[in-house]
């Protein structure tokens, strides 16, 4: 035990400064497709690489459908030019938050229960879930606390399509939960289906089972993205905003 504690007297604290700083870390985050205007020939051969369908032409410009994108960097990669990427973290996006029964005041924001439900996740999303409670992110920090009952967690993390076998428990997880509660969606998978869903065994997502607060796009988003949602869920930091892709059966649009 006495070789762990020097050793950390000697190397320091590790752990992120974010929120109050930026992190800069290098790999981060894998950074999201940013769009922009293109001519229509380029343009036809960005949306053409996307094996999802998170890239739409309009209007002249290349608009990204964050639900969808899965990180393959086909756009970056293989296709000419490539599509310009950024590197920021905070993704997560405000779906819902009229309602007054789902708002989580002041007296939440240093003691705040998570659980966290895989409801057919890969794994990758779970995996990047896992790390906030390790030493880097920490969490615990922040007020945030991973719970394994329902009645006593505050928000509810998704992670997966929502398979047939899940859609029950996952029903029963959310009734089990008391009030105030939010329900968070993590990853493209829980966004939009992901190249899992929808299919015969699996959904098109967490919104379609649950009424879901908050989304934090990404296959699988990272870590801090993940922390960046809680933040919003809590008030803490502002949400981001996302270009709105084309509407179903428009052009550009996606499956309904």
């Amino acid at each position: 035990m006495s070789q762990w504690v020097r050793l950390g007297l000697r190397t320091g604290i590790k752990t992120t400064r974010y929120p109050a700083e930026p992190d800069a870390a290098e790999g981060i985050s894998p950074g999201f497709p940013a769009g922009g205007a293109y001519p229509a020939a380029e343009s036809a051969s960005l949306v053409a690489a996307c094996p999802t369908q998170a890239l739409q032409h309009r209007d002249g410009r290349i608009v990204v459908d964050r639900r969808r994108c899965v990180h393959c960097y086909r756009c970056a990669r293989e296709a000419a030019p490539p599509l310009a990427w950024s590197q920021e973290y905070e993704w997560a996006a405000v779906r819902q938050s009229d309602d007054p029964l789902r708002q989580l005041g002041r007296g939440f924001h240093r003691s705040i229960h998570v659980l966290v439900v895989d409801a057919g996740d890969c794994g990758a999303c779970l995996h990047e879930v896992k790390q906030l409670a390790g030493p880097y992110y920490n969490l615990h920090r922040l007020g945030f606390f991973l719970t394994p009952t329902p009645r006593q967690a505050d928000i509810l993390i998704v992670v997966g399509p929502v398979t047939d076998h899940m859609r029950v428990p996952l029903l029963k997880t959310y009734d089990a939960m008391p009030t105030p509660k939010r329900v968070m969606a993590v990853g493209a998978c829980a966004l939009s289906g992901g190249v899992f869903g929808p299919s015969f065994v699996s959904g098109d997502g967490v919104a379609r089972v649950l009424p879901v607060d908050l989304e934090v796009p990404g296959q699988p988003p990272p870590p801090l993205a993940i922390l960046h949602g809680l933040l919003v869920a809590t008030g803490r930091r502002p949400p981001a905003v996302w270009p709105s892709p084309a509407p179903p059966g428009e052009p550009g649009g996606g499956t309904p």
